[in-house]
């Protein structure tokens, strides 16, 4: 074969520096993007955060401008309608983070809260123990999880002993752990939801009615007991319906899950990125003061390029780039964002108006058609963004859903289906609750075409168990 020289053209698309820049920025959570800011700000000294005065004093050139008769291009209608949110009460120049309440400008700085295993050491260390007992029961409150529950063996236990100096034999560890199921929160430290139940029930007065048949449930039937299989039960205890109730309520008052109550989850703050609001019956939107652009190429060492040396003016002229790149592509993110919201809330105003059940299938290729961008530009705006309407905070995300199609010709969305099902849940007889099939045949009633086991998927995705687990002893 001999070489050869061909001379071929294609096409194919290069992301230019400025382009990788901008989706990344894109795809950016608000908390993500502050700190991409604060690094910038760090690094580039061309960069500078605009300071609320500056803001004050161009809008006051501005007017000033205008009362000496000069005129100013007019701003688009629906620039105006969506520039700020009415009576939301936010702060325009807020940079994403809490003002500081202390009087000093200090952040103020809470107490760590406590969790089980600092509960449980303080009062293994108010108890007079041995030296070795103590080592023993710190162990064991090592080795108990969240819910409270103790799954490490005896053996491991041991192990874990000798490794600090301590041979202990099962005894001892049992008896240690006895002890501990007493403290605060009871039946902390047990193997299994029985002995839970059990040693919660052994703090009862003696003279409780239903106690003794409440021990034995918890003992041998609790599988009988979440069956609700009420006759065999009474059958097996040899009880009366009443006092089989009572020991039903008495099992129902106790906690299976004891830790559960020292571990609070600790809670989760959403800053929402654009604001959905009603005005003059149109829904508008206006993007949150964190996702516009605050900064500004700095005026001195932009002077100073001219009069710098060659390899100084050189870093300068590039770090002004970037600079102007990254103000650029915040300007991107931000129109693109509001394009998107704006989108959502036009095609989801029912659900604005009237709740999930009214929510209508939506899917991204439709935002991106209306809005003429690519369907992965707009699955990166939706990714960790968050809308804030009088219905609550949602991630974008959340008003998209596929549809089902109705015997009308139409569709409804899946979120609305799954409204549609809890709300028929709530409203179902305790005693008799609604099966699949039977809420399947209720939404088909209602002219939504949906079997059995579609309704079985979004009951699941709800989070709600089956008939059979719902019912209730009355």
């Amino acid at each position: 074969m001999k070489p050869a020289l061909n001379l071929r053209l294609n096409q194919q698309l290069a992301l230019t520096p400025q382009l990788q820049q901008a989706i990344r920025l894109l795809q950016l959570s608000s908390v993500e993007l502050e700190m991409e800011l604060r690094e910038a700000l760090e690094s580039n000294p061309l960069l500078e955060l605009v300071e609320p005065d500056a803001l004050e004093d161009a809008s006051g050139e501005a007017a000033e401008t205008a009362e000496n008769g000069a005129t100013e291009p007019a701003t688009p209608a629906e620039e105006m309608e969506f520039a700020e949110p009415m009576d939301l009460g936010l702060d325009r120049f807020d940079y994403g983070s809490p003002a500081p309440d202390d009087a000093d400008g200090l952040e103020p700085q809470d107490q760590e809260p406590e969790d089980l295993r600092d509960h449980l050491l303080w009062q293994l260390n108010l108890t007079p123990l041995s030296p070795r007992d103590r080592a023993i029961g710190a162990t064991l409150i090592e080795a108990i999880d969240d819910d409270g529950y103790l799954h490490e063996s005896d053996e491991v236990l041991q192990q874990i002993l000798a490794g600090v100096g301590h041979h202990v034999d099962r005894d001892e560890i049992e008896a240690m752990r006895h002890r501990i199921q007493h403290f605060d929160p009871i039946g902390i430290a047990s193997r299994n939801l029985a002995e839970c139940l059990r040693v919660q029930l052994d703090a009862f007065d003696p003279a409780t009615p239903g106690l003794a048949t409440a021990r034995s449930l918890a003992s041998e039937h609790l599988e009988a007991l979440a069956r609700n299989d009420r006759a065999r039960l009474c059958k097996q205890l040899h009880t009366s319906a009443e006092d089989l109730d009572a020991a039903i309520a008495l099992i129902r008052s106790l906690d299976p899950k004891p830790g559960a109550q020292i571990n609070p989850a600790k809670a989760e703050f959403i800053a929402p990125d654009a604001y959905a609001y009603k005005h003059n019956g149109r829904w508008l939107v206006a993007l949150s003061p964190s996702c516009q652009p605050k900064l500004a190429i700095n005026q001195h060492y932009s002077s100073l390029i001219a009069r710098a040396r060659r390899d100084d003016a050189s870093y300068l002229r590039g770090q002004m780039q970037e600079a102007r790149w990254l103000i650029k592509s915040l300007q991107t993110r931000a129109e693109t964002l509001l394009k998107v919201a704006t989108a959502i809330v036009r095609a989801q105003s029912a659900f604005l108006e009237f709740g999930p059940e009214a929510m209508r299938p939506l899917v991204l290729r439709d935002i991106a058609e209306e809005i003429g961008m690519h369907e992965s530009t707009v699955s990166r705006v939706t990714t960790r963004k968050y809308l804030h309407t009088p219905r609550g905070t949602f991630e974008f995300k959340y008003f998209f859903s596929s549809g089902v199609a109705t015997v009308d010709g139409g569709a409804a969305s899946a979120t609305a289906i799954q409204a549609m099902i809890r709300k028929l849940i709530e409203e179902e007889t305790p005693r008799k609750p609604l099966s699949d099939q039977a809420l399947a045949l209720e939404l088909n009633r209602r002219g939504i075409e949906v079997a059995r086991r579609t309704v079985a998927k979004y009951r699941e995705a709800l989070h709600i168990p089956s008939s059979n687990e719902r019912s209730r002893l009355g």
